[in-house]
């Protein structure tokens, strides 16, 4: 993986939302808002409703989630989540 880059997935229980890699990804966290930049420390967590917002070469995205949970290891973030 190229240096400060993060390879973000973003499922639903349907199909695959997004793929594709990613400066930097921010997440509704049950507890507060974060934000994962690459190296960042493995961790597996909840979701709440709220935006999920990333920055890419081609732009920013922003998708709205009701919930759902996020795994970040080895500059991989996944996200199972379910839209609103």
């Amino acid at each position: 993986m190229e240096n400060g880059v993060l390879m973000l997935h973003i499922l639903s229980p349907e199909k695959t939302l997004f793929k594709g890699k990613v400066s930097q990804v921010r997440l509704p966290g049950t507890k507060a808002p974060f934000t994962v930049l690459y190296n960042h420390a493995p961790l597996i967590t909840s979701l709440e409703a709220g935006a999920v917002r990333w920055n890419s070469a081609e732009g920013n995205g922003e998708l709205a989630v009701s919930g759902g949970f996020a795994e970040v290891k080895d500059n991989n973030v996944t996200l199972c989540v379910e839209t609103l």
